[in-house]
C-alpha cells in the first residue's frame, strides 16, 4: 500500500516542484520525507479524515507534520504550480475540452496602465428618514 495513494508517476511530477529543505544550524530531529508526507496529505483528501486522526504508523507521519508540509508547499507555490504542469500534460494528451473553461476577475487581474474609466455622477442626493431617530411632534403635557 506504501505507494498506491503516491504513484512514481505523480511523484516525478510534484518532486520537481517542491522547495529545498530548510538548513537547521542547530540540529533537531530528521525531517520526515516528502513522499511520505504527500501520501498523508492525500489521504486526508480523498478519505475526508481530520488530519489530527491521521494514523502516525500508517504513513510514518503525523497529521500536524502533513499539515506544516501542506502550508509549506502552499507558501512557495508548489501547488499552483503543479496544476499548471498537470494542465499541460493533459493538454498535450488532448484530453482538456477548452469550450468549457470559463474566467472571471478573480482568476485574471487587470492590467496595469490600463485607461481609467471616468468618474461616475452622482444622482441627486436624497436624505432618508432614519426609523430610529426621526424627529417627532413635541409631547404636551396631560391637564
Amino acid at each position: 500500500m506504501r505507494h498506491k495513494l503516491v504513484t512514481d508517476e505523480m511523484w516525478a511530477a510534484v518532486a520537481p516542484l517542491r522547495p529545498e529543505e530548510p538548513p537547521k544550524p542547530k540540529g533537531g530531529r530528521p525531517r520526515v520525507a516528502d513522499r511520505d508526507a504527500l501520501r498523508g496529505i492525500v489521504f486526508v483528501l480523498r478519505s475526508g479524515l481530520p488530519l489530527e486522526t491521521l494514523p502516525r504508523e500508517v504513513f510514518g507521519c503525523s497529521g500536524m507534520t502533513c499539515w506544516q508540509r501542506l502550508r509549506d508547499w502552499h507558501l512557495a507555490g508548489v501547488w499552483d504550480r503543479l496544476h499548471r504542469v498537470l494542465l499541460e500534460r493533459l493538454d498535450r494528451a488532448g484530453a482538456l475540452d477548452w469550450s468549457r473553461a470559463s474566467l472571471d476577475a478573480a482568476s485574471i487581474g487587470a492590467r496595469r496602465g490600463a485607461t481609467r474609466r471616468g468618474r461616475t455622477r452622482r444622482t441627486v442626493a436624497v436624505r432618508a428618514r432614519n426609523g430610529i431617530a426621526s424627529p417627532t411632534a413635541a409631547a404636551r403635557r396631560s391637564a
